[in-house]
Protein backbone atom coordinates (compact mmCIF):
# COMPACT_ATOMS: atom_id res chain seq x y z
CA UNK A 1 0.00 0.00 0.00
CA UNK A 2 1.18 3.51 -1.01
CA UNK A 3 2.04 6.09 1.24
CA UNK A 4 -0.01 9.32 1.77
CA UNK A 5 0.00 11.83 -0.92
CA UNK A 6 0.97 15.37 -0.54
CA UNK A 7 -1.04 17.07 1.63
CA UNK A 8 -4.38 18.84 0.88
CA UNK A 9 -7.43 19.73 2.39
CA UNK A 10 -9.63 16.76 2.96
CA UNK A 11 -13.61 16.58 3.06
CA UNK A 12 -15.92 14.79 6.02
CA UNK A 13 -19.30 14.91 4.36
CA UNK A 14 -19.00 12.48 1.44
CA UNK A 15 -21.34 10.20 3.30
CA UNK A 16 -18.27 7.37 2.99
CA UNK A 17 -16.64 6.84 6.28
CA UNK A 18 -12.81 6.44 6.66
CA UNK A 19 -12.87 2.64 6.20
CA UNK A 20 -16.21 1.92 4.62
CA UNK A 21 -13.89 0.72 1.36
CA UNK A 22 -12.00 -2.73 4.02
CA UNK A 23 -14.16 -4.55 1.76
CA UNK A 24 -15.70 -3.10 -1.04
CA UNK A 25 -13.95 -2.54 -4.68
CA UNK A 26 -15.29 0.85 -5.20
CA UNK A 27 -17.49 3.61 -3.73
CA UNK A 28 -19.64 3.87 -6.52
CA UNK A 29 -21.38 1.72 -9.37
CA UNK A 30 -20.96 3.10 -13.08
CA UNK A 31 -25.10 3.57 -12.80
CA UNK A 32 -24.27 5.88 -10.07
CA UNK A 33 -26.12 3.65 -7.22
CA UNK A 34 -23.50 3.63 -4.25
CA UNK A 35 -21.53 0.34 -3.77
CA UNK A 36 -23.10 -0.85 -0.42
CA UNK A 37 -24.55 -4.22 0.06
CA UNK A 38 -27.21 -4.12 4.09
CA UNK A 39 -27.16 -7.03 6.02
CA UNK A 40 -28.34 -7.86 9.55
CA UNK A 41 -31.68 -7.17 8.69
CA UNK A 42 -34.61 -9.41 6.92
CA UNK A 43 -34.23 -9.08 3.42
CA UNK A 44 -38.44 -7.96 3.05
CA UNK A 45 -37.18 -5.01 5.27
CA UNK A 46 -34.12 -3.97 3.50
CA UNK A 47 -36.17 -3.21 0.87
CA UNK A 48 -38.30 -0.79 -0.58
CA UNK A 49 -40.92 -2.43 -3.62
CA UNK A 50 -41.97 1.11 -5.10
CA UNK A 51 -38.24 2.31 -5.34
CA UNK A 52 -37.31 -1.39 -7.17
CA UNK A 53 -40.23 -1.37 -9.44
CA UNK A 54 -39.69 2.15 -10.60
CA UNK A 55 -36.34 1.60 -11.37
CA UNK A 56 -36.29 -1.85 -12.70
CA UNK A 57 -35.08 -1.75 -16.94
CA UNK A 58 -38.37 -1.64 -18.81
CA UNK A 59 -38.51 -5.60 -20.04
CA UNK A 60 -37.72 -6.93 -16.26
CA UNK A 61 -40.47 -4.14 -15.13
CA UNK A 62 -42.98 -5.97 -17.22
CA UNK A 63 -42.01 -9.56 -16.70
CA UNK A 64 -42.88 -8.69 -13.16
CA UNK A 65 -46.10 -7.50 -14.15
CA UNK A 66 -47.40 -10.21 -16.85
CA UNK A 67 -45.66 -13.26 -14.77
CA UNK A 68 -47.72 -12.41 -11.65
CA UNK A 69 -50.72 -11.82 -13.54
CA UNK A 70 -50.66 -15.20 -15.29
CA UNK A 71 -49.69 -16.84 -12.36
CA UNK A 72 -52.43 -15.68 -10.50
CA UNK A 73 -55.44 -16.55 -13.22
CA UNK A 74 -53.63 -20.08 -13.56
CA UNK A 75 -54.10 -20.55 -9.61
CA UNK A 76 -57.82 -19.34 -9.55
CA UNK A 77 -58.33 -21.13 -12.95
CA UNK A 78 -57.36 -24.41 -10.88
CA UNK A 79 -59.79 -23.52 -8.10
CA UNK A 80 -62.32 -23.28 -10.28
CA UNK A 81 -61.27 -26.21 -12.15
CA UNK A 82 -61.80 -28.57 -8.70
CA UNK A 83 -64.32 -27.40 -7.21
CA UNK A 84 -66.43 -28.16 -10.36
CA UNK A 85 -67.32 -26.76 -13.62
CA UNK A 86 -70.60 -27.55 -12.97
CA UNK A 87 -70.67 -24.39 -10.76
CA UNK A 88 -69.23 -22.68 -14.05
CA UNK A 89 -72.45 -21.64 -16.58
CA UNK A 90 -71.83 -21.59 -20.32
CA UNK A 91 -68.39 -23.95 -19.77
CA UNK A 92 -67.25 -25.70 -22.77
CA UNK A 93 -67.04 -29.15 -21.19
CA UNK A 94 -65.76 -31.25 -23.69
CA UNK A 95 -62.68 -32.59 -21.99
CA UNK A 96 -60.51 -31.95 -19.17
CA UNK A 97 -58.23 -29.93 -20.71
CA UNK A 98 -61.27 -27.64 -22.18
CA UNK A 99 -62.51 -27.25 -18.96
CA UNK A 100 -59.51 -26.01 -17.41
CA UNK A 101 -58.60 -23.40 -20.44
CA UNK A 102 -62.45 -22.39 -19.57
CA UNK A 103 -61.91 -22.30 -16.19
CA UNK A 104 -58.94 -19.82 -16.48
CA UNK A 105 -60.17 -17.38 -18.88
CA UNK A 106 -62.99 -16.79 -16.69
CA UNK A 107 -60.66 -15.86 -14.17
CA UNK A 108 -58.66 -13.86 -16.28
CA UNK A 109 -62.06 -11.96 -17.09
CA UNK A 110 -63.12 -11.73 -13.06
CA UNK A 111 -59.32 -10.39 -12.39
CA UNK A 112 -59.76 -7.77 -14.92
CA UNK A 113 -63.62 -6.83 -13.95
CA UNK A 114 -64.02 -7.37 -17.99
CA UNK A 115 -66.82 -9.56 -17.33
CA UNK A 116 -67.83 -10.59 -21.31
CA UNK A 117 -70.77 -13.07 -19.76
CA UNK A 118 -70.32 -16.08 -21.62
CA UNK A 119 -69.59 -17.99 -18.35
CA UNK A 120 -70.60 -16.93 -15.27
CA UNK A 121 -70.42 -18.36 -11.65
CA UNK A 122 -73.20 -20.39 -10.05
CA UNK A 123 -73.51 -21.21 -6.51
CA UNK A 124 -72.50 -19.77 -2.97
CA UNK A 125 -69.07 -20.78 -3.26
CA UNK A 126 -67.67 -20.20 -6.91
CA UNK A 127 -69.72 -16.77 -6.28
CA UNK A 128 -67.32 -15.87 -3.67
CA UNK A 129 -64.17 -16.96 -4.96
CA UNK A 130 -65.06 -14.37 -8.15
CA UNK A 131 -66.11 -11.47 -5.40
CA UNK A 132 -62.51 -11.99 -3.96
CA UNK A 133 -60.89 -11.84 -7.27
CA UNK A 134 -62.41 -9.04 -8.33
CA UNK A 135 -61.33 -7.55 -5.38
CA UNK A 136 -58.02 -8.22 -5.72
CA UNK A 137 -57.94 -7.64 -9.51
CA UNK A 138 -59.11 -4.10 -8.46
CA UNK A 139 -56.21 -3.78 -5.79
CA UNK A 140 -53.87 -5.29 -8.45
CA UNK A 141 -54.13 -2.89 -11.09
CA UNK A 142 -54.68 0.17 -8.77
CA UNK A 143 -50.96 -0.81 -7.35
CA UNK A 144 -49.88 -1.53 -11.22
CA UNK A 145 -51.20 1.95 -12.36
CA UNK A 146 -49.30 3.45 -9.76
CA UNK A 147 -46.38 2.12 -10.46
CA UNK A 148 -46.41 2.88 -14.15
CA UNK A 149 -47.41 6.75 -13.25
CA UNK A 150 -44.33 6.71 -10.95
CA UNK A 151 -41.59 5.50 -13.77
CA UNK A 152 -43.55 7.70 -16.13
CA UNK A 153 -42.80 10.89 -14.09
CA UNK A 154 -40.27 10.16 -12.02
CA UNK A 155 -37.83 12.68 -12.60
CA UNK A 156 -34.72 11.75 -14.39
CA UNK A 157 -31.47 13.45 -15.74
CA UNK A 158 -31.09 11.17 -18.86
CA UNK A 159 -27.55 11.98 -18.90
CA UNK A 160 -25.00 9.65 -19.88
CA UNK A 161 -21.47 9.40 -19.13
CA UNK A 162 -18.15 8.25 -21.27
CA UNK A 163 -17.15 4.69 -20.07
CA UNK A 164 -13.64 6.10 -19.06
CA UNK A 165 -11.54 9.46 -18.73
CA UNK A 166 -8.73 10.43 -20.26
CA UNK A 167 -5.55 12.58 -19.41
CA UNK A 168 -4.25 14.37 -22.18
CA UNK A 169 -3.02 17.87 -23.02
CA UNK A 170 -4.38 21.01 -21.39
CA UNK A 171 -3.41 24.10 -22.04
CA UNK A 172 0.54 24.76 -21.13
CA UNK A 173 0.03 21.27 -18.96
CA UNK A 174 -2.35 18.38 -18.71
CA UNK A 175 -6.08 17.27 -17.47
CA UNK A 176 -7.84 14.57 -16.64
CA UNK A 177 -11.06 15.22 -18.29
CA UNK A 178 -14.62 12.76 -19.07
CA UNK A 179 -17.67 14.04 -20.54
CA UNK A 180 -21.23 13.40 -20.23
CA UNK A 181 -24.16 14.04 -22.73
CA UNK A 182 -27.77 14.59 -22.56
CA UNK A 183 -29.45 11.59 -24.92
CA UNK A 184 -33.09 12.46 -24.75
CA UNK A 185 -35.06 15.60 -26.07
CA UNK A 186 -35.30 17.09 -22.35
CA UNK A 187 -33.36 20.73 -21.53
CA UNK A 188 -31.03 20.68 -18.61
CA UNK A 189 -30.22 24.15 -17.28
CA UNK A 190 -28.20 25.59 -14.36
CA UNK A 191 -25.96 22.25 -14.39
CA UNK A 192 -23.61 22.02 -11.60
CA UNK A 193 -20.72 19.18 -11.53
CA UNK A 194 -18.67 18.32 -8.57
CA UNK A 195 -16.09 16.18 -7.86
CA UNK A 196 -14.68 13.71 -5.07
CA UNK A 197 -11.07 12.15 -5.44
CA UNK A 198 -10.96 9.12 -2.91
CA UNK A 199 -7.78 7.43 -2.24
CA UNK A 200 -6.82 4.67 0.15
CA UNK A 201 -3.65 5.59 2.12
CA UNK A 202 -1.53 4.82 5.30
CA UNK A 203 -1.77 6.86 8.14
CA UNK A 204 0.44 5.54 11.28
CA UNK A 205 0.51 2.14 9.85
CA UNK A 206 -3.00 1.77 9.38
CA UNK A 207 -5.14 2.45 6.20
CA UNK A 208 -7.71 4.69 5.77
CA UNK A 209 -10.08 6.50 2.85
CA UNK A 210 -9.00 9.91 2.26
CA UNK A 211 -11.28 12.62 0.51
CA UNK A 212 -10.42 15.75 -1.36
CA UNK A 213 -12.40 17.95 -3.33
CA UNK A 214 -11.22 18.33 -7.13
CA UNK A 215 -11.24 21.75 -8.58
CA UNK A 216 -13.37 22.13 -11.99
CA UNK A 217 -12.44 24.58 -14.55
CA UNK A 218 -15.96 25.17 -15.54
CA UNK A 219 -18.32 23.92 -12.71
CA UNK A 220 -21.65 25.54 -14.09
CA UNK A 221 -23.36 25.98 -17.19
CA UNK A 222 -26.12 27.56 -17.85
CA UNK A 223 -27.46 24.68 -20.48
CA UNK A 224 -26.63 21.45 -21.14
CA UNK A 225 -27.84 21.36 -24.79
CA UNK A 226 -24.64 19.44 -26.14
CA UNK A 227 -21.86 17.23 -24.60
CA UNK A 228 -20.13 18.51 -21.62
CA UNK A 229 -16.49 17.47 -21.24
CA UNK A 230 -15.70 18.16 -17.46
CA UNK A 231 -12.05 19.36 -16.81
CA UNK A 232 -9.79 18.86 -13.72
CA UNK A 233 -6.39 20.81 -14.62
CA UNK A 234 -3.49 18.45 -13.05
CA UNK A 235 -1.02 21.30 -11.71
CA UNK A 236 -0.48 22.84 -8.51
CA UNK A 237 -3.77 23.18 -7.09
CA UNK A 238 -4.71 19.61 -7.43
CA UNK A 239 -3.70 16.98 -5.33
CA UNK A 240 -2.92 14.32 -8.04
CA UNK A 241 -0.56 16.94 -10.08
CA UNK A 242 2.50 14.70 -8.98
CA UNK A 243 1.14 11.28 -8.95
CA UNK A 244 1.34 8.28 -12.01
CA UNK A 245 -1.18 6.61 -12.92
CA UNK A 246 -0.09 3.12 -11.79
CA UNK A 247 0.51 5.21 -8.37
CA UNK A 248 -3.06 5.99 -8.69
CA UNK A 249 -3.54 2.47 -8.85
CA UNK A 250 -2.03 1.68 -5.83
CA UNK A 251 -3.65 3.94 -3.86
CA UNK A 252 -6.91 2.44 -5.29
CA UNK A 253 -8.01 6.47 -6.26
CA UNK A 254 -11.36 6.79 -7.63
CA UNK A 255 -13.19 10.07 -8.92
CA UNK A 256 -16.17 10.32 -7.55
CA UNK A 257 -18.97 12.52 -9.86
CA UNK A 258 -22.03 14.22 -8.44
CA UNK A 259 -23.97 16.56 -11.51
CA UNK A 260 -27.18 18.35 -10.27
CA UNK A 261 -29.34 19.80 -12.94
CA UNK A 262 -32.56 21.73 -13.11
CA UNK A 263 -35.26 20.09 -15.82
CA UNK A 264 -37.52 22.28 -17.63
CA UNK A 265 -40.02 19.46 -18.22
CA UNK A 266 -40.13 17.91 -15.17
CA UNK A 267 -40.32 21.33 -13.01
CA UNK A 268 -37.61 19.55 -10.95
CA UNK A 269 -33.79 18.97 -9.61
CA UNK A 270 -32.64 16.15 -11.32
CA UNK A 271 -29.04 14.41 -10.38
CA UNK A 272 -26.33 12.12 -12.07
CA UNK A 273 -23.46 10.19 -10.68
CA UNK A 274 -20.83 7.77 -11.38
CA UNK A 275 -17.18 7.31 -10.76
CA UNK A 276 -14.20 6.48 -12.74
CA UNK A 277 -11.48 4.17 -11.17
CA UNK A 278 -7.51 4.91 -12.10
CA UNK A 279 -8.43 1.51 -14.16
CA UNK A 280 -10.93 3.37 -16.32
CA UNK A 281 -8.29 6.34 -17.04
CA UNK A 282 -6.57 6.66 -20.18
CA UNK A 283 -3.28 8.32 -19.97
CA UNK A 284 -2.10 10.51 -23.14
CA UNK A 285 -5.35 10.81 -25.17
CA UNK A 286 -8.18 13.17 -25.63
CA UNK A 287 -11.99 12.93 -26.61
CA UNK A 288 -13.09 13.54 -30.20
CA UNK A 289 -15.54 16.29 -30.82
CA UNK A 290 -19.30 15.08 -30.52
CA UNK A 291 -20.91 17.48 -32.48
CA UNK A 292 -21.23 18.37 -36.27
CA UNK A 293 -23.22 20.89 -38.70
CA UNK A 294 -25.94 19.23 -40.28
CA UNK A 295 -25.72 19.27 -44.01
CA UNK A 296 -28.03 22.33 -44.50
CA UNK A 297 -26.38 23.84 -41.77
CA UNK A 298 -29.46 24.75 -39.94
CA UNK A 299 -28.55 23.09 -37.03
CA UNK A 300 -25.79 20.81 -35.17
CA UNK A 301 -25.49 17.19 -34.76
CA UNK A 302 -24.56 15.53 -31.96
CA UNK A 303 -23.18 12.21 -32.21
CA UNK A 304 -24.10 10.21 -28.86
CA UNK A 305 -22.36 7.26 -30.07
CA UNK A 306 -18.94 9.24 -30.15
CA UNK A 307 -19.22 9.73 -26.63
CA UNK A 308 -16.44 7.04 -25.63
CA UNK A 309 -14.27 8.02 -28.65
CA UNK A 310 -11.23 8.92 -28.34
CA UNK A 311 -7.87 9.71 -29.76
CA UNK A 312 -3.89 9.25 -28.62
CA UNK A 313 -2.47 12.50 -27.96
CA UNK A 314 1.30 13.57 -26.75
CA UNK A 315 0.87 15.10 -23.68
CA UNK A 316 3.49 18.33 -22.82
CA UNK A 317 7.21 17.25 -21.91
CA UNK A 318 7.01 19.03 -18.66
CA UNK A 319 3.98 16.89 -17.95
CA UNK A 320 4.47 13.98 -17.82
CA UNK A 321 3.70 12.31 -14.65
CA UNK A 322 6.55 10.71 -12.49
CA UNK A 323 7.33 13.52 -10.98
CA UNK A 324 7.73 14.03 -6.29
CA UNK A 325 5.30 12.30 -4.74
Amino acid sequence: MATEPKTFTTEDNTGFGERSSLGGSRFYRKDGKANVVRKGIRFLDQMSWYHTMIALPRIRFYFWLLIPYICINCLFGLVYFLIGVDHLVGIDKSSPMNEYVEAFFFSAQTFTTVGYGHVSPSGVLTSAIASFEAFLGVLSFALASGLFYGRFSRPRSYLKFSNIGVIGPYKEGRALMFRAVPYKNNHLVDAEVKLTLAMRVVKNGEEKNEFYPLRVEISRINSLVLNWTIVHALDENSPISNISLERLKEYKAEVLVHIKAYDEGFSNTVIARTSYTAAEIVEGAKFITMYTPSRSGQATVLHIDRLNVYEKAELPPAAKPGGSE
